[in-house]
């Protein structure tokens, strides 16, 4: 299904998720700066018929269902690459970390030898290493729709 959701169709498709209310196909063409309303049809088109969108009675577009999409999951209504998700799991831990680093300092019974401080400063790297390529990840998807 990625496939069907390339550049301009995943930014029809996130303007829907957006608005998180039914559009019509002149809002889904200036929301998304598409240069004609026969190319947001065709877009809006093809969500539709791989099932991701529905058009009521009056023919606006409705969200059906709601995936992640391009290496991306849905935080709310905004899409956040899977990378910085696990940037945020391994800040969490580095947090920990640093916290058992600074109890240390108050109790004497509590020592951190060296292991832990290669464990702290890897789990620094990889929290930097996964929100650097998020944000790389994130911004060529944010240029790849424009």
């Amino acid at each position: 299904m990625e496939k069907e959701l390339a550049v301009n169709t995943l930014s029809v498709y996130e303007y829907v998720v957006k608005e998180n209310r039914p559009v019509r196909l002149r809002e889904v063409m200036r929301g998304t700066n598409l240069s004609s309303s026969s190319v947001a049809h065709r877009h809006l088109q093809k969500l539709e018929d791989i099932g991701l969108l529905e058009k009521n009675q009056w023919g606006e577009y409705i969200l059906k269902e709601k995936i992640g999409v391009n290496s991306q999951v849905w935080v709310g209504r905004t899409l956040v690459p899977r990378l910085m998700i696990y940037s945020f799991f391994f800040m969490g831990a580095f947090v920990a970390e640093i916290g058992i680093i600074v109890l240390s300092l108050f109790l004497t019974e509590l020592v951190v030898g060296i292991p832990f401080f290669s464990l702290t400063g890897l789990t620094a790297c990889s929290m930097l290493l996964f929100f650097i390529e998020g944000l790389i990840l994130r911004k060529k998807l944010t240029k790849e729709n424009n």
